[in-house]
C-alpha cells in the first residue's frame, strides 16, 4: 500500500457504515482531491496499517451507497468505487477520484484542496483563485490563434523531436509515434491548429510575439551602491522556453564565476553560482508562472545575492513555508515536456535539489517571499563556511546520503547546533516527529549527535567526525552539557552577584539559547545553590556559599 499524501488517503470502513457513517467528512477529501490533481481514497484500512483485516468482507451495495451520497452533496465531483481483495485476504473499498473539469465544492458551496496529506478549506479570495486556475480549457490547449500546424518551425521541431526520442523518461511506445501524433501526444496541436504550447515551443516569431504573455526575461546587474551597470534582455521572442535557459545560462558571463578555495597543495574551484541552481530556478520560473498574466521574469544580480522575481503567486496551496514539500501543477503539459526533455525533475522536487546544492556549498538556503503579484526567489553568493564543501563530500562518499541526509546534515554543519524545533522549522516540517526520517540514518552512523529531550533535543554534528576529516570549526558552547552549564552559571555569579539572566546570558555567551540558562538557574535554585529576589524582570541571582 501506498503511504499517505498527495495522491492517496486512507479511511476506516466505520465512515461509511452505519450510524458512526460520516458523508461530509468524506466527501471533503473526494472534493479536494478533484481540485488538486485527483488521487485514491482506500475504505476500509485503519491510520497505520497496510492492509484491511484479514477477515473483512464489503457489502454488495455499498459501492453504489457510496457512488450516490457523494453526488448528493458534492458538485463537479466524480468517483469510481469498486470493491478490492487485499494480500492477506480482506476485503476493501478503492475509490478512484479524478482531477474536475471545473471546480468542485460541496452542495452547500465550501471548497477544499488537497495539500500534501491534508484537506484544506479554501476560503476568500483563494476562492476566486481556485476558479481562475481550473477553468475548463487549460490555457496551453487553447487554439485562438489558429495558427496551421504546418507552420512551426523546423529548427525547433527537429530539435525537440531528437530530444524527445533519445530521452530515457519517454516511453517506447511514445517514441514510435509519428512527427504528427508526437504533436497531439504533447499537446501542442489539436485539429490541424498548434495550440498555445505549441505557439511557445515550435512557432514562428511572429506568432510567438502575438501570445501578449510569452515569457520575456531581463537580466540586471547592480553595483554595491544599488547603480544599474549592465542589463540584457531576451523579448523578441525568437527563443522557446526551453531554449531561453540554454542562452540565458550561456550569455551571462556572471553565472559562471567562480571562487577559489585552498584544499590542502592544491586550488578548489567553486562556482559563484552553481549552473543546477540556475537552471532549476529558470525552469521553475517558466514552468510555475501563470501564463493569464502579463510580466517579465527578472534576475537582479547583485554583488552579494541573486534575485529572482516571477511574475504572479506560487500555485495555490504552495506557500513559501511548505514549498519543499509540497507540489501543485499550474502548467500539466508544459511540465510535462520540460520532464521528458530532462531539463527538470517531477514537480515539488526543483526546490529540493536547490537546497541539497546550496546547503552542500556552504551557501544559505533561499529566501523565497511572496506578495499579490510576483515571488522572489534569493540566493546568496557568499560561501558562508567553505570547510562544508569538504565535509558533506567526504560524508556522502562513505555513506551515500540521501537527498533528504545531504539537506539535514548541510544544514546542522552551518548553524553548529539547531534544537527539534528550530530543525523542523527550517525544513518545514509540521512536526518534531517528521525529523526521523531526516534524520534517523545520521544518528545511527554517528555523523550527527543529540542531547537533550522532545522539542528541546539539540542536533549537531559529532566533532570527532570532525576532527577526522580534518574539517576546521570554531568552538562553540552551543552543545555544553546541561550540568557543565550549570557550573558555569555559578561560577559567574560567585564573581557578579546580583546578576539578571540577561546578563549572566551576555556573560557565558550569546550562543547559548535563553531557555537553557533558565533551567540551570532553576536547577540550581531547587538543590539551594543559588538564591533570588524579585520577580520577572527585576529578578536578581545570588549564588550561596557552601
Amino acid at each position: 500500500m501506498s503511504q499517505e499524501g498527495q495522491l492517496f488517503d486512507k479511511k476506516s470502513l466505520r465512515a461509511v457504515l452505519g450510524k458512526t457513517a460520516n458523508w461530509s467528512e468524506l466527501a471533503k477529501d473526494c472534493i479536494a482531491f478533484a481540485n488538486a490533481l485527483g488521487g485514491t481514497l482506500h475504505i476500509g484500512i485503519e491510520d497505520g496499517q497496510d492492509n484491511p483485516p484479514a477477515n473483512q468482507t464489503i457489502p454488495t451495495d455499498l459501492p453504489d451507497t457510496i457512488r450516490r451520497k457523494l453526488a448528493e452533496c458534492t458538485v463537479n465531483v466524480a468517483v469510481f468505487p469498486a470493491a478490492r481483495i487485499a494480500a492477506n485476504g480482506g476485503q476493501f473499498i478503492a475509490l478512484d477520484i479524478p482531477r474536475a473539469v471545473s471546480v468542485a465544492s460541496s452542495t452547500d458551496g465550501r471548497y477544499f484542496l488537497r495539500i500534501a496529506d491534508q484537506s484544506k478549506p479554501v476560503t476568500g479570495d483563494d476562492v476566486l483563485r481556485l476558479a481562475s486556475e481550473r477553468a475548463a480549457l487549460p490555457w496551453e490547449t487553447l487554439t485562438t490563434l489558429n495558427v496551421k500546424a504546418s507552420e512551426i518551425e523546423l529548427q525547433k521541431w527537429d530539435a525537440l523531436t531528437k530530444g524527445l526520442r533519445a530521452s530515457d523518461r519517454v516511453k517506447a511506445s511514445v517514441k514510435e509515434k509519428s512527427d504528427s501524433e508526437l504533436l497531439s501526444h504533447y499537446q501542442l496541436a489539436h485539429d490541424g491548429l498548434l495550440t498555445h504550447l505549441g505557439i511557445l515551443c515550435l512557432g514562428q516569431q511572429r506568432h510567438r510575439a502575438l501570445i501578449v504573455t510569452a515569457p520575456v526575461i531581463q537580466f540586471i546587474k547592480y553595483d554595491a551602491h544599488g547603480d544599474k551597470v549592465n542589463k540584457q534582455v531576451w523579448d523578441d521572442h525568437t527563443l522557446s522556453p526551453m531554449e531561453l535557459i540554454e542562452a540565458v545560462w550561456r550569455e551571462v558571463p556572471d553565472f559562471r564565476e567562480r571562487y577559489e578555495l585552498p584544499d590542502g597543495l592544491y586550488r578548489q574551484h567553486v562556482p559563484a553560482f552553481d549552473e543546477v541552481v540556475i537552471r532549476e530556478l529558470l525552469v521553475n520560473a517558466l514552468v510555475h508562472r501563470p501564463y493569464t498574466l502579463r510580466g517579465d521574469i527578472f534576475l537582479n544580480l547583485h554583488p552579494d545575492r541573486l534575485e529572482v522575481v516571477n511574475p504572479g503567486p506560487l500555485p495555490l496551496g504552495v506557500t513559501p513555508q511548505n514549498v519543499l514539500h509540497t507540489s501543485v501543477r499550474r502548467n500539466e503539459h508544459l511540465a510535462r515536456l520540460f520532464h521528458d526533455l530532462k531539463l527538470m525533475e517531477r514537480e515539488g522536487s526543483g526546490f529540493d535539489k536547490i537546497y541539497e546544492v546550496l546547503l552542500s556549498q556552504g551557501r544559505p538556503a533561499p529566501e523565497i517571499i511572496e506578495t499579490h503579484d510576483r515571488v522572489q526567489v534569493t540566493i546568496r553568493r557568499r560561501i558562508l563556511k567553505p570547510e562544508v564543501i569538504d565535509f558533506i563530500a567526504k560524508a556522502d562518499q562513505t555513506y551515500q546520503l540521501t537527498q533528504r541526509e545531504r539537506i539535514a546534515l548541510g544544514l546542522l554543519t552551518q548553524q553548529d547546533a539547531l534544537t527539534a524545533r528550530e530543525l523542523a522549522t527550517a525544513l518545514e516540517l509540521a512536526t518534531t516527529e517528521a525529523l526521523q526520517a531526516w534524520l534517523k540514518r545520521l544518528l545511527e552512523w554517528g555523523l550527527i549527535k543529540s542531547a537533550g529531550r522532545t522539542q528541546a533535543t539539540r542536533y549537531f554534528v559529532d566533532p570527532a567526525l570532525l576532527r577526522n576529516l580534518q574539517f576546521a570549526s570554531e568552538t562553540t558552547l552551543k552543545r555544553i552539557e546541561p550540568h557543565r552549564l550549570a557550573a558555569l552559571v555559578l561560577v559567574d555569579l560567585e564573581r557578579y552577584p546580583k546578576s539578571a539572566i540577561s546578563e549572566i546570558h551576555q556573560r557565558i555567551g550569546d550562543e547559548i539559547h535563553p531557555k537553557q540558562i533558565k533551567r540551570a538557574l532553576e536547577e540550581l535554585t531547587a538543590k539551594g545553590s543559588v538564591r533570588f529576589e524579585g520577580d520577572r524582570r527585576w529578578r536578581r541571582y545570588w549564588a550561596v556559599p557552601q
